[in-house]
């Protein structure tokens, strides 16, 4: 894996941003069908989380307070900053995402039964 940023953008945090990630993507990617995305980000829920679970990246959601944690480990500074944020971030995903779990939506959900006990009562 890389060590460093492959692209770097300031996209909007509303819907409008979602549209420049999949093109940003997409160009790195390029003919790659089997590549796998995997992404952080300090939510679990919403529609950047639901929108990149759909486009098949795997996405792990990460507590800001770990985020914060982690940035700690790795300097003395203790700016808080959206750009140093997001490298943390990434570092953290691309270090630890196997001790970190991925989004619910990644994974499939149950079936849920059509049998209810309460339907075979007379």
């Amino acid at each position: 894996m890389a060590t460093r940023p492959h692209s770097r953008a300031k996209l909007p945090e509303d819907v409008a941003g979602i549209a420049p990630l999949h093109t940003m993507i997409g160009e790195r990617l390029g003919d790659e069908d089997e590549a796998e995305v995997i992404v952080g980000i300090e939510t679990e829920r919403g529609p950047w989380v639901q929108t990149l679970v759909a486009a098949g990246y795997r996405v792990y959601p990460v507590n800001p307070l770990q985020v914060a944690r982690f940035r700690e480990r790795l300097g003395v500074s203790g700016a808080k900053s959206d750009t140093r944020d997001a490298h943390v971030l990434a570092d953290m995903v691309r270090t630890f995402h196997e001790q970190l779990r991925p989004s619910r939506a990644t994974a499939p959900r149950p079936k849920r039964s059509r049998y209810s006990p309460a339907s075979t009562r007379r």
